[in-house]
């Protein structure tokens, strides 16, 4: 199953089970994988951004992906394979691709300044994975520090035809969406379907603008899809209403340096993970960031019962 210009709906971003001693729980990827299958995902997305992607050997990414690929076999599943040499990146994409991977997830070092650069380290990124080889671009200027303007990724998207995704992570976005639609209606680039991250922290406005889904990984990625789902119903308000409950949740689980541990919490709570460890070097939550995540809870379970938990 390759990964093809008609994605669309939730690809969450699963993070990596963790034991309190530091080893891979696979029976938690199991879990979490049954989970997104049955709450309607299109697609999964493994070892990205928020996946401690780089706190693994590479024996045990290769060992998580294929888990994932095997356990959700009706699925298309992308791997990041970002890494700071092309060397690792082709190893890793050879192996998983011959797994039965959809495709790869790509972002760019923060090195790179100008368009060109930003252009020629894709060019040169297909010429090492190659060119049968699906892959999605990351546009995450937030964390990877690389402005990618329309323009940047149209040329990425003419000039490399396995460029099969972008994964919209730019805040404020709004207008680079509207823009790339806008070329594409008007015939002046291909359709290149449009998932957002971000934590979905505007998932709402971002599917209005022309959104084809989300690609992240809240801790609740099955709310994501109903607002996707409301979203293409037509039932607008519907989805607003929904995503507007989880706002103050989703505003929480994206603060920088300690989301990953708020939404491992939270999967732990919902039954997901066996343990909410993360891999070292991390910090674990406060006493009394644990509460006010349970008061957002609780706030949250007035509206929508899945917070229950």
């Amino acid at each position: 199953m390759r990964l093809t210009s008609d994605a669309r709906g939730v690809y969450p971003i699963a993070p990596t089970p963790f034991l309190d001693d530091g080893t891979i729980d696979t029976d938690s990827i199991d879990r979490l994988t049954d989970f997104y299958l049955g709450c309607g995902a299109t697609g999964l997305t493994v070892l990205g951004q928020l996946g401690e992607a780089p706190k693994l050997e590479h024996a045990e990414s290769v060992a998580v992906a294929v888990r994932m690929i095997r356990r959700a076999a009706s699925l298309p599943v992308i791997v990041g394979v970002s890494a700071p040499g092309y060397a690792a990146m082709r190893a890793l994409t050879h192996e998983v691709m011959a797994q039965g991977a959809a495709g790869v997830m790509i972002a760019p070092p923060n090195t790179l300044r100008t368009d060109d650069q930003i252009v020629g380290y894709y060019v040169q990124a297909v010429e090492a994975i190659g060119a049968d080889v699906p892959f999605v671009i990351q546009d995450y200027p937030l964390t990877f520090s690389v402005q990618m303007t329309p323009g940047v990724i149209r040329r990425i998207a003419e000039a490399l035809p396995s460029c099969t995704m972008l994964k919209h992570e730019d805040w404020p976005g709004l207008e680079k969406i509207s823009t790339l639609r806008r070329w594409e209606r008007e015939g002046a680039m291909r359709h290149l379907p449009i998932l957002v991250g971000n934590n979905g922290l505007f998932l709402d406005y971002e599917m209005a603008r022309g959104a084809d889904g989300a690609n992240t990984g809240y801790a609740f990625p099955d709310m994501l899809v109903d607002v996707v789902r409301l979203f293409g119903q037509g039932e607008r308000e519907a989805a607003h209403d929904l995503f507007d409950a989880h706002l103050p949740l989703l505003r929480y689980e994206q603060q920088p340096g300690v989301g990953l541990a708020v939404r491992k919490h939270i999967l732990h709570r919902r039954g997901l993970l066996r343990s909410a460890a993360l891999r070292a070097p991390a910090s674990p939550l406060s006493a009394a960031a644990r509460a006010e995540v349970e008061h957002l809870l609780q706030r949250l379970a007035r509206h929508d019962a899945r917070a229950r938990v």
